[in-house]
């Protein structure tokens, strides 16, 4: 099985969007790439929320075509086909499931030898957390404080341990940190 990573821009107070859902605050094309283009090359799948993909189907212009993508909800689009395939109006490759993410994990993810990129929200994320799915954490630092907004974690679940694999400034400001779950017993 390939890698769960989550990897996803937070505000330096732990917010992934503003208190209505927004990311206009994140920054706008600069030119610079912050090594997006070598990490999507290595991703197989997407997985993410209801809500992440119905934000991300408002910007316009699928942006990630020809890479399979699990939406998951509790409410799928009106007309959902049979579990786990393609929706007629939803771009090509995209997949409504209705599990949790163990038995995404256990069934879906374990498909792939490459990366499974946790795009988001907030809720799918915690969820694999808490039951210790992710393999890898590529959280971008933005430098604003936002005060209040979707927090990246709700903090409901016991503490989980990371250990430090790196970390990269760039002269934006924006600090990338990478970590790993840490070993059992630190």
């Amino acid at each position: 099985m390939g890698k769960i990573t989550l990897y996803i821009a937070s505000s330096l107070d732990g917010f992934i969007a503003d208190a209505n859902g927004g990311v206009d605050w994140l920054p706008h094309d600069d030119g610079a790439d912050y090594g997006y283009a070598e990490f999507y090359r290595q991703v197989d799948a997407l997985a993410m929320g209801r809500r992440t993909y119905d934000q991300i189907r408002g910007f316009g212009e699928w942006p990630y075509p020809g890479k399979p993508a699990y939406v998951f909800t509790g409410q799928p689009p009106t007309g959902n086909p049979p579990a786990g395939a393609a929706m007629a109006d939803a771009p090509p490759g995209v997949h409504f499931v209705q599990t949790g993410p163990s038995g995404f994990a256990a069934t879906v993810a374990a498909r792939y030898s490459g990366t499974v990129w946790l795009v988001g929200g907030a809720n799918l994320a915690d969820q694999f957390r808490r039951e210790g799915l992710i393999d890898e954490y590529r959280i971008f630092v933005i430098p604003i404080i936002l005060g209040r907004g979707v927090p990246l974690f709700d903090g409901a679940a016991p503490p989980t341990a990371l250990r430090l694999d790196g970390a990269q400034t760039h002269g934006n400001g924006m600090v990338e940190l990478r970590y790993g779950p840490a070993p059992a017993g630190l």
